[in-house]
Parts: structure tokens; sequence; C-alpha cells
């Protein structure tokens, strides 16, 4: 099977938006403030963005709320007129998917399934708004399946009825460039992923 270009199909899209003179509303899914940086320097000049913090397997809640903070210092620091939309903390939903899951690696079914609910909420939440598109800062990082981000957010798509934003959001030095991003605005760049489980694994291979 041939592999699908992800980035070139965002690069296509932005291009021909460009060309048309539109600037379509996006919902995007935020994980983080560094994972946000670089991705809103592609985004904001292309789209209307609306911010969606939805994060229920990260823990624990003084890392939801600490993350959060860190999204809404950066966008004021990037001085960007952006809504942020901030679901309030509820881990249930990631606990009930994990439940005998529990000491799978990352990138595993676990972590599938975490990034398939999240998308959900987001597909849900842009039906809910009215946005063009949806679509999640994922795919900006190494340690992500970026084909199963997007193939869920497509398939998702179909569902909710809100055309999603495919990306690699990586390409074109973007990981190496949301680093830089974090140290020139001092952001908290967390050790791992956000669930209990990935925190037990980074500890222990430290």
């Amino acid at each position: 099977m041939q592999k699908v270009n992800y980035g070139r199909m965002f690069d296509e899209l932005a291009a021909e938006l460009e060309k048309r003179g539109e600037r379509p509303s996006l919902l995007l899914h935020a994980c983080c403030a560094p994972c946000s940086s670089h991705t809103l320097t592609v985004l904001a000049e292309r789209f209307r963005v609306m911010l969606y913090f939805c994060n229920p397997n990260i823990a624990p809640e003084s890392e939801f709320e600490y993350r959060s903070r860190e999204l809404k210092l950066l966008v004021s620091e990037m001085g960007l007129d952006i809504e942020i939309i901030e679901e309030p903390y509820d881990s249930a939903p990631f606990y009930a998917l994990a439940k005998g899951l529990e000491d799978l690696p990352e990138r595993g079914e676990r972590c599938r399934k975490c990034i398939a609910l999240r998308l959900e909420m987001a597909g849900a939440k842009a039906r809910e708004l009215g946005t063009d598109y949806f679509t999640t800062t994922l795919t900006i990082s190494p340690h992500k399946d970026c084909a199963f981000i997007n193939e869920c957010g497509l398939k998702i798509s179909q569902e909710c009825g809100v055309k999603y934003l495919c990306s690699d959001f990586k390409k074109h030095d973007g990981y190496k460039h949301s680093i830089e991003l974090s140290k020139q605005y001092d952001l908290y760049r967390q050790n791992y992923c956000g669930c209990v489980y990935s925190k037990k694994l980074r500890e222990e291979n430290q």
C-alpha cells in the first residue's frame, strides 16, 4: 500500500485556500503548549483558529491545569487573538478505555484508543460550534503514529459531518521549530505524554 504524504496534502490545501482567498474556521485540538507553538505559526494565518484543550488522559489534575495555563500563556505571548475552549478535567473516560491495556507500551492499543477519544470529542465540538474543519496538534510529535491520527480523524469526520484537516506538522522542521519556540517563550516541556502509564514508563527508562 502506498504511503500517504499527509504533509503534502496539507500544503496543497493551504495553497488552494490562499489562491481562493479563503480563511476557513478551524477547531484545533491542543495537547500542550509546546506542540501548539509551531502548529499555530502554520495555521493562524490560514485559518480562523479556535483552540480546544480536551485531554482526559492527563494525570494528575495539577498537570492538566499546568499545561492549560502554559497554553494560555503561549497564545498571549504570541499575540494571537484566539479563543481557547477547555473541557473540564474528567479522567473517567480515559481510565474506562485503558482498562485491561495498562501495561501496553506507548503507540499501542491504549494510545490509539486515547487519540480516538480526543478526536471524537474534537469532532463533536466542531460540529456543535459549526466550524469548517477540525484537526489536532498531535501529528507534530515524532512519538505518535501520524498515519493513524489522520486516518482516525478522517473516519470521525464522516461520522460528525465536519471536514478533518490532514496534517503532518513535524514536516518542514516543525518539531525542531517547536523546540526553538519553547525555549523562546520559556515553555514547560513535559517529559511524558500525559497519562500515568506513559509517566511510569518514562520514569522506568530514566
